[in-house]
């Protein structure tokens, strides 16, 4: 059967039973139907201590799959079987990938959340009132150049764009205001996704709606003819903006297949944004459950990295374990082998391959917590190859363990829970990969070196320019965000493995001051996808009583 089926065959419990397995009552959440809710942000839940939390990231992604939403509902589920209070806190799909290359994100097999096409598609409305936020505030940026321009906004060096939520490759890079002169004025624009925005970024950092309002008061739009920077605070429009995200700061309540309780809020991606899901779903699961199980986006190099330095900080929590899920045949991947040849044993590739998951088992330890390998077994790994997996993780003194929960769910992955409660219960020190009062360049080369294991940092003519700016305004001591492709460790996703003596070409900076950090765009990564030659779309349809197909 197709996930899809798998879903629509599981019953479902009433949100409100969900809701009490947490300790919530009806009047403590907000139903949106029967299976559907959002959590009210009360005073009660932060006197509450915290749990324990469990990271789940990955090796860097291959066509091959690596299946890390899928491990961390499975390691949920497997959590709730061992007599554990768990919670899972996943980030929400975007509609570009779901309509895109990668169809659902909700799981997969017999470890997934549910209701799979609610969250699939439009859920809760988040990401609606995030485009509709990030869009009203270029509207009232164009206007304010239409009817004077009393801040001296500079057409030119606008930096606020458009968003939509699905890939779009035409509009990356447009011109607006043509026609009348009622039309506006005339200039370059752009379109990014939503979960690349600055407001998608602000939703999942914030702690409440008053941090809410104030980190989007300091978001930069833009700058004068004379180069300084003016502020959404200085367009006067911070409370309109923070009106339409009143309810979309709510995390959304939902449950597995298994039921149990799954907090899914907050969608940005890893490789042009922070990749974590929202502080307030992450914390409001640690404050109702014993153990969470969170993920970031893509490879550990990425959404794990920004989860460990700029998440955490924040969350005031940092993860007791890490699992890092790899596979067979991703491994064999990078390996060299090609996708077609993936079902033929192939031990020497794979522990050429198994460079790669070493890298980031290395970057991880570095943090000072306790790392665990959770092999996502696919029907073709052979005994031999699964065995050579872990034989490998155990010279490098990591524990590995079997997961199959795509066909098995949470009973699957027993072993791996009870791994992840042994290694919750060790003493681990934090070791963050940089102090705050670093400058830009020594953040960005820590980056690189520990976590990609290149070389060196080479940055552009602009990106020297703007590390001068950027420290004459006193930005060169915020956290930054590297935007680099997910493929690879280096910035060209041709270079599988674990590549060496590599440098990493910074050709941007942009302030994000409301999310609170600097991003820096390396290589050719884009901030609007596009779409592939065969879309995932194509394959989607809606029967004449509403049951949807195709969606994965």
């Amino acid at each position: 059967m197709t996930d899809i089926e798998i879903a629509q065959q599981t019953k479902m419990e009433k949100i409100t039973q969900i809701a009490a397995k947490l300790g919530l009552t009806s009047d403590q959440i907000e139903q949106y139907g029967d299976y559907k809710a959002k959590i009210k942000l009360t005073p009660e839940q932060a006197e509450k201590s915290f749990g324990k939390l469990v990271l789940v990231t990955s090796i860097n992604p291959t066509p091959a799959g690596e299946g890390k939403s899928t491990v961390t509902v499975g390691l949920g589920d497997a959590l709730t079987q061992l007599h554990q209070k768990a919670a899972i806190a996943l980030r929400e799909p975007s509609l570009g990938p779901v309509m895109g290359m990668k169809g659902g994100a909700t799981g997969g097999g017999y470890s997934q959340v549910v209701p799979m096409e609610d969250i699939n598609l439009h859920f809760t409305g988040d990401m609606h009132a995030l485009t509709t936020a990030n869009n009203t505030l270029a509207a009232l940026i164009d206007n304010h150049i239409y009817q004077g321009n009393s801040l001296n906004l500079d057409p030119r060096r606008i930096l606020w764009k458009r968003v939509l939520d699905i890939n779009d490759r035409a509009l990356r890079h447009i011109v607006i205001g043509l026609g009348s002169p009622t039309s506006g004025v005339p200039r370059e624009d752009g379109f990014d996704i939503t979960v690349a925005s600055e407001l998608m970024a602000i939703l999942c950092l914030a702690e409440d709606l008053a941090d809410l309002k104030r980190r989007i008061g300091r978001i930069v739009i833009g700058y004068t003819y004379d180069k300084k920077p003016v502020t959404v605070d200085q367009l006067h429009v911070t409370g309109a903006i923070s009106l339409l995200l009143k309810d979309a700061i709510k995390p959304n309540l939902v449950q597995t297949l298994a039921h149990t309780p799954a907090i899914i809020h907050g969608g940005p991606f890893a490789n042009i944004a922070h990749g974590c899901n929202s502080v307030l779903a992450t914390r409001t699961a640690l404050k109702l459950a014993d153990y969470t199980v969170t993920e970031a986006g893509f490879g550990a190099d990425l959404g794990a990295e920004k989860f460990m330095d700029i998440k955490a900080p924040v969350l005031g929590k940092t993860p007791d374990a890490v699992v890092i899920v790899a596979t067979v045949r991703a491994l064999k991947m990078h390996g060299g082998v090609a996708k077609d040849q993936l079902q033929l044993e192939n031990i020497p590739a794979l522990t050429a391959g198994f460079a790669n998951l070493q890298r980031h088992i290395a970057s991880m330890k570095r943090y000072g917590v306790p790392v665990v390998v959770a092999i996502n077994q696919f029907t073709a790994d052979t005994a031999a190859e699964l065995a050579k997996l872990q034989e490998l993780c155990q010279q490098n003194n990591t524990p590995a363990e079997v997961a199959n929960v795509w066909a098995h769910g949470g009973s699957g992955a027993l072993n791996l829970a009870k791994e992840v409660l042994r290694l919750t219960k060790q003493d681990s020190q934090f070791v963050p990969l940089y102090q705050a009062d670093m400058d830009l360049t020594a953040k960005i080369n820590q980056v690189v070196t520990q976590i990609y294991g290149g070389q060196k940092v080479e940055f552009s003519a602009k990106a020297k320019r703007q590390l001068r700016q950027f420290k004459r305004r006193g930005w060169d001591k915020l956290p930054v965000c590297m935007a680099k492709t997910q493929y690879s460790l280096s910035d060209s996703p041709k270079l599988i493995g674990a590549p060496t003596d590599f440098a990493i070409h910074v050709r941007e900076l942009v302030p994000k001051l409301g999310a609170g950090f600097i991003v820096a765009l390396t290589g050719n990564v884009l901030t609007m996808p596009g779409l592939p030659k065969v879309p995932a779309a194509s394959k989607m349809d809606l029967a004449d009583d509403g049951t949807i197909s195709g969606l994965y």
